[in-house]
């Protein structure tokens, strides 16, 4: 599943493609992925200029000028955004086109379907629409403190893995980098959030910055689906350290073996020996 860094890579690819750029027609070829689509919303982009390409948490934001209105995209579990030629061959699970001034498209596929295209109003430009309301902070901003991860484990039973994948809390650690993240930090996955001490939580502030900005410096990762606009894999699974990895030797301590455990159905793994 694309997580923060793979939409933050198709962000910073798609922005010189789309901004100044018309959107001249809208075609979808499926009424729903997660959702319906709504037609006569998406038909409003139409002759609207981008003036805007950027990301909150996972979700991709195209905003157009005149008209107080953004294009939300999702990529769900298997999405994935490419630009092409109006006259390129359609592939198997293409959905939605938006066809550009320019003579290219951009185009969505989306296997699983479970991805979102919604258009979204906001009150100015650089505003976020009420649909992101009551998202966490950004992990990457200065407002994701040591003191705000503190009051959210504060008094929670709940696995401190669990709790750091929890959009309402910080955004963007998904199931893969959470792992990383932990790993770095040398916490087990399955402690409770309330049992970590102040040093704790400090490093693992520091290890989600640390692992997520390397994530998007490397085009993020890919394990299964996800690929760049351009096709590319990211290459962040070149440093994984722990998913995916159970029985394999820590490359950290070099002594333990990778476990793996299901935590609120979920794969977590970890290094017994370094994480405790």
């Amino acid at each position: 599943m694309p997580e923060l860094p793979e939409v933050e890579t198709v962000a910073t690819a798609l922005r010189p493609h789309l901004v100044g750029r018309r959107v001249m027609r809208v075609c979808a070829r499926v009424e729903r992925l997660r959702e319906p689509l709504d037609m006569q919303a998406l038909a409003r982009l139409e002759g609207e200029a981008v003036t805007a390409v950027y990301r909150r948490a996972k979700y991709l934001l195209l905003e157009f000028a005149g008209c107080r209105l953004v294009l939300l995209i999702h990529l769900g579990m298997s999405g994935r955004l490419r630009l092409a030629p109006v006259c390129h061959p359609l592939a198997g699970h293409e959905h939605v086109d938006w066809e550009l001034d320019n003579g290219n498209l951009l185009r969505l596929r989306d296997p699983r379907r479970f991805g979102l295209v919604k258009v979204a109003e906001i009150v100015a430009p650089g505003d976020l629409p009420a649909e992101l309301d009551g998202l966490g902070p950004e992990p990457l901003e200065p407002e994701f403190t040591d003191s705000c991860l503190a009051a959210a484990c504060r008094g929670r039973r709940r696995p401190i893995k669990n709790l750091i994948m929890d959009s309402r809390v910080v955004v963007g650690v998904g199931n893969i980098y959470a792992s990383e993240v932990l790993h770095r930090a040398g916490i087990r996955p399955g402690i409770p959030a309330g049992d970590l001490r102040p040093a704790r939580i400090a490093r693992l502030v520091v290890a989600i910055r640390t692992v997520l900005t390397a994530a998007i410096a490397a085009g993020g990762t890919t394990i299964n689906d996800f690929a760049g606009v351009d096709g590319r894999e990211g290459y962040f699974s070149r440093e994984l350290q722990v998913y995916a990895r159970a029985g394999e030797r820590c490359l950290r301590c070099r002594r333990g073996c990778i476990r793996r455990e299901v935590l609120v159905g979920r794969a977590s793994y970890y290094c017994p020996v370094c994480q405790r």
